[in-house]
């Protein structure tokens, strides 16, 4: 399903603003993705409880034919999530329209994910007790990379994508459930299972369970991990995008451009009425 935004001309914006006008909007039917629909838009979006940025994505397009919106990130968890970073309304909007990868679930109803074979050699390695072994820990690892390397691997790579990602993860956890577990990435916004405890949960099948709950207790973990790291907390009440974009996607954030995406976002959603600061 492509996503429509403000600009667009199409037969697919015509759609959509039939599908409005069936949910009360009272727009032209005329194919332009104009500042009036996208209004109509953010409306409908606040009327559903979506995010309301106006943007309207696949879960716009979805709810907008009956599908079930619960699962789904609300607008609400971007308006706590403003307060309790001190931010502005629509600094929130931005980071969630440039850094969200899309839904946080498959077809299937498992989260997004994507295993890390090199972070699984890693967490393997760690030492996690008093009594344990580093050598011992790194050998043992360095056998299952020499007889499972899609697995466990010093090097990254070995992606599958979508659904095959949770079986590669299943193979993982046979290993080592907690060492697997950690080894992955989770959600929306792919946070890594082993930030688990700086992020305030008491497991990383805690984190887990809380990341195959719902689009929000996904959000909710991306928020942790902005108020638990104060540098790109700093960079985000300043609005310094290109500091921000550099601290939460690394250094090759200006290949795709993350910095002006994000500065473009923030400016699009101020415009719109989104800008005012929430109390920290």
């Amino acid at each position: 399903m492509t996503t429509l935004r403000h600009g667009d001309r199409s037969q697919a914006v015509r759609i959509l603003q039939k599908n409005l006008n069936q949910h009360g909007a009272r727009l032209i039917i005329d194919g332009d993705y104009s500042d009036v629909t996208e209004a109509a838009v953010r409306a409908y979006q606040l009327k559903v409880g979506l995010v309301a940025d106006g943007i309207a994505g696949s879960k716009t397009q979805a709810a907008l034919t009956g599908a079930d919106c619960r699962p789904l990130l609300k607008n609400v968890d971007l308006v706590n999530a403003a307060e309790r970073l001190g931010v502005p309304l629509a600094s929130v909007y931005a980071i969630n329209e440039v850094e969200a990868k899309g839904s946080g679930f498959l077809d299937n109803g498992k989260p997004v994910i994507l295993f890390e074979r090199h972070v699984m050699y890693r967490q393997l390695s760690k030492v996690r007790h008093e009594d344990d072994d580093a050598a011992a820990l790194k050998h043992h690892a360095d056998q299952l990379a020499a007889t499972n390397p899609a697995i466990v691997n010093p090097r990254s790579g070995g992606y599958a994508g979508g659904s095959a990602e949770h079986q590669r993860l299943a193979t993982a956890r046979l290993i080592d459930d907690t060492a697997a577990l950690e080894s992955a990435s989770w959600g929306m916004f792919q946070i890594m299972g082993y930030h688990w405890r700086r992020l305030g949960y008491s497991s990383v099948q805690d984190f887990v369970a809380a990341m195959s709950a719902g689009e929000s207790q996904q959000f909710d973990a991306f928020v942790r991990f902005i108020e638990t790291d104060p540098v790109l907390h700093k960079a985000l009440k300043g609005r310094k995008w290109a500091e921000f974009a550099k601290l939460y996607n690394g250094p090759d954030y200006q290949r795709n451009l993350y910095d002006i995406k994000l500065q473009r976002a923030y400016e699009r959603h101020e415009d719109c009425g989104c800008g005012q600061v929430v109390a920290a």
